[in-house]
């Protein structure tokens, strides 16, 4: 495992989960609840924002590796499954919308770890959608942790907005994942 500046940033990523975890149970006679909204989301705008620059890093000083290109989308996937949960549990997300991104992300990853073995990785490289439904994740998850009015802009309601988005691209997502990988599923299937 190669100790390099985008892999520890990937680590710091990891570790922080349970620090953006534990703000929320705090006593509220500790930190007030607004304030636990205010340090989780910028807990997870940092891990986002580092989740861009290690990757930014890792190329430009080429310092990419095999562990590097493993650990970055588990850390991300952590933390994003971290937030869906602490939402769900806030009641501010519907328990069938974590169940259904934080069950395509592990659908995928299986998938795109066999797709891999078989030599046909390119087959579920990274697309349009699937980059859609980061974008609007990303942007829903942390206006739903801070969940209050930002000036007039009703942060609550456009991260709702966002979050049902996001649950519609992941399931379009996952079938068009599903459909590229299909003839590969099939051609194993035929030979056992």
């Amino acid at each position: 495992m190669p100790l390099n500046i985008p892999n520890t940033l990937t680590w710091a990523r990891i570790a922080l989960i349970p620090i953006f975890v534990g703000v929320f149970y705090l006593p509220d006679t500790m930190l007030a609840p607004a304030m636990k909204n205010l340090i989780a989301t910028a807990i997870f705008i940092a891990a986002a924002v580092t989740d861009w620059f290690d990757g930014y890093l890792a190329r430009s000083l080429g310092q990419t590796s095999a562990f590097g290109a493993f650990l970055d989308p588990v850390a991300d996937k952590l933390m994003v499954a971290a937030a869906l949960i602490l939402l769900v549990q806030l009641a501010r997300v519907d328990a069938i919308i974590a169940v259904v991104i934080i069950g395509r992300e592990i659908t995928i990853s299986a998938l795109r770890e066999w797709m891999a073995r078989v030599g046909r990785a390119a087959s579920v490289a990274v697309a349009t959608v699937g980059k859609l439904k980061t974008t609007a994740q990303m942007i829903a998850i942390p206006m739903l942790l801070y969940y209050d009015r930002i000036l007039f802009v009703d942060v609550k309601l456009i991260g709702n907005i966002l979050i049902y988005a996001a649950t519609v691209l992941t399931l379009w997502s996952m079938i068009y994942y599903l459909r590229r990988a299909l003839p590969q599923l099939a051609d194993a299937d035929a030979k056992h």
